[in-house]
């Protein structure tokens, strides 16, 4: 299974991109986050054209998560168990006996604001998820925007990031409690390039500059992980006119 994730700031804006890059890497599962839009206006006739199903959950302007899936998905979810939230942000489904879930970790904006408190409290409440999840079906895999660095290598500047949103210790402290539930950065089951990042901010030409984040992340149980072959960051899309902000991150699993 080749599994992906990607983070398309805005899937009618970047929705040739995305059919470009199907077709070009062909995987069997594409998590897609910050869709921003309603699932009313979900582009299914574009992509089933392209081969894929698709599951949506979204909302006007903000937020939206999806799962493109060649082969049926069953057992769909979009929401945390036992957590309120108007936001959508979450979706789970089961394709090929791997129980995928699709997540969008929120921003949090910064350490005073009101919406770091949210961030902290939705991490929580995905953590103890993950555990019920996990529990249910041992081969879990958890990607999308994390909307954390988790160590400084992750950072383009650890330095000059230490304290700032993404890269403080309550967020990092958050993502070392999902690991705990007991799933593997994928990413990091390899050696990787120095400098490898997935987010890039449109301003300062910080793209060119490498001046980049590791917040997008595949996240995998320890039945999984052991069948990753690799993984791997896709730059190029971030060199697309108007393109994400973000890169897809790509797993390739060897199932039995």
């Amino acid at each position: 299974m080749k599994l992906a994730t990607w983070n398309v700031n805005s899937l009618k804006v970047r929705l040739p991109q995305v059919l470009d890059w199907v077709s070009r890497h062909a995987p069997d599962v594409l998590c897609l986050q910050e869709t921003k839009l309603e699932d009313a206006k979900f582009p299914h006739a574009e992509l089933a054209a392209a081969g894929y199903q698709a599951l949506c959950c979204g909302q006007k302007t903000y937020n939206g998560v999806a799962v493109l899936t060649r082969a049926p998905a069953t057992e769909c979810v979009a929401a945390i168990a036992g957590f309120e939230d108007v936001q959508k942000r979450v979706l789970a489904a089961t394709v090929g006996g791997v129980r995928v879930i699709c997540a969008y970790v929120p921003n949090g904006e910064h350490l005073s604001s009101e919406k770091f408190q949210y961030k902290l409290k939705w991490l929580a409440a995905f953590q103890e998820w993950l555990k019920a999840e996990l529990a249910a079906h041992p081969r879990l895999a958890v990607v999308g925007d994390y909307n954390i660095a988790p160590e400084a290598r992750d950072v383009h500047d650890p330095a000059a990031w230490e304290g700032k949103i993404h890269f403080t210790p309550p967020e990092r402290e958050a993502f070392a409690g999902l690991l705990a539930v007991g799933l593997k950065d994928a990413f990091r089951l390899f050696d990787q390039p120095e400098g490898s990042y997935t987010w890039w901010d449109y301003r300062m030409n910080a793209f060119r500059r490498k001046l980049g984040l590791r917040i997008d992340h595949i996240l995998l149980s320890e039945a999984l992980a052991k069948s990753c072959a690799a993984c791997s960051i896709d730059v190029e899309p971030r060199k697309n006119e108007r393109p994400s902000d973000h890169a897809p991150v790509l797993a390739d699993l060897k199932l039995d």
